[in-house]
């Protein structure tokens, strides 16, 4: 898209945003800020809660121990947040909540990624199951304990309605079954789970989308998984590299991966913003709340954008997540994760002691969700490290 059809585009969305003076506020009523937004203050917490750090150490698709240059959690939320702030502020959306969810989006994995979560299921199959999005609820409104009035962070309902909807509603016909923690959650604070979530959540969504296409053909090409010739024939990243290889002639390796995965990012943004405008002027939404109720989600990849998307994940599926490397550190991340739940689910008096109260007993319902949440709050490292202290003789527990 040309800069004088984006500058025409800018700020088209600003009748739906959401809006902090109007918000539906926070489940715990509390004095607000007299030098921020309630949506500003949200991101803040978010930024200073202790889930939020430790995704520095958490898998994205490598295990931290195989180098230092590939993406984490945290640097893989950071990166959401900027795209997601950049097209939040050019829609005319409000930006805050755009990168509070982006932030947020991630705080519920596991420890090694996919692979920790998928055995964190396999173990929890009984009790309940285990939901990265749900443990993310958990997470912001009962697991961080750091405020003397009440448990979680209290975000406002339009964050924390966007963190469990942001691709869009998880309850009414043909959805899935909602997970218990959400349900739960939800008795005492309608988050109206049969509805699309605001703009903000939506724009945080497809951000996802974006920079971890993007960024995981940067962290793959330069393991080695794939090649670059492998990728030339693929739709919108193929046409990228090649566009730039014929712009600079010679250019070395490094900086032709950069250029073109730059170029990559720029196209899908660019189709969100003209696709996102064609549904603008088709559905003609004209509050928040209006958004909410369109049944079919405002922000979004057109037709071609989205089939494209599908083939270059289905390429990184095949390529990279069951490539014989990453099958191999993934295989190990199951079963430290399966052996941690099975020791201390049946001895749970193994756990550290802020983790243990009087009731939870070997084999129950409630001992099985607290190993739940103390395994998905760990890091890599601190699993691997975890697990020899407690099945390895010679480590010191």
């Amino acid at each position: 898209m040309r800069s004088r059809e984006l500058k025409d585009l800018a700020g088209f969305l600003a009748p739906v945003a959401c809006d902090p003076g109007a918000s539906r506020g926070r489940l715990h009523k509390e004095p607000e800020a007299t030098t921020r937004t309630v949506f500003q203050r949200d991101r803040d917490r978010i930024i200073h809660c202790g889930a939020f750090r430790r995704l520095k150490y958490k898998t994205q698709v490598f295990v931290y121990s195989e180098g230092e240059n590939y993406r984490t959690r945290l640097t893989h939320s950071l990166e959401v947040a900027q795209i997601a702030r950049s097209l939040a502020r050019f829609m005319g959306l409000n930006e805050d909540i755009a990168e509070a969810l982006a932030l947020a989006h991630d705080l519920g994995h596991t420890c090694f990624g996919h692979a920790g979560e998928d055995a964190l299921k396999e173990c929890m199959a009984d009790y309940n199951g285990f939901d990265h999005n749900a443990q993310s609820l958990r997470i912001v409104t009962k697991l961080e304990q750091r405020y003397a009035a009440f448990d979680g962070l209290n975000l406002t309902w339009e964050t924390l309605e966007g963190l469990v909807k942001h691709n869009g509603p998880i309850a009414g016909a043909g959805s899935k079954p909602v997970p218990l923690a959400i349900t739960e959650y939800n008795t005492g604070h309608d988050l109206e789970l049969a509805t699309w979530p605001g703009a903000e959540a939506q724009v945080a969504a497809v951000s996802d989308d974006i920079a971890y296409n993007a960024h995981d053909f940067d962290d793959g090409l330069h393991a080695g998984l794939f090649a670059l010739d492998q990728v030339m024939d693929l739709p919108v990243v193929g046409q990228a590299f090649r566009a730039v290889a014929a712009r600079y002639p010679g250019l070395d390796r490094n900086r032709l991966i950069h250029e073109s995965l730059r170029a990559v990012i720029a196209a899908m943004v660019d189709d969100i913003i003209a696709e996102t405008q064609r549904r603008f002027v088709a559905l003609k939404p004209t509050s928040a709340a209006g958004v909410r109720l369109l049944g079919a989600p405002l922000v979004g990849f057109s037709d071609g954008m989205a089939a494209d998307v599908r083939i270059l994940k289905d390429f990184l599926f095949t390529r990279m997540y069951r490539h014989t490397k990453v099958n191999r550190m993934t295989s190990k991340a199951r079963r430290v994760v399966k052996s941690l739940f099975e020791l201390l689910f049946a001895e749970p008096q193994l756990l550290p002691e802020d983790w243990r109260d009087d009731t939870v007993v070997p084999g129950t319902l409630k001992t099985a969700r607290r190993v739940a949440d103390y395994i998905a709050g760990m890091t890599d490292r601190f699993a691997l490290d975890e697990h020899a202290r407690l099945f390895d003789p010679a480590i010191k527990p």
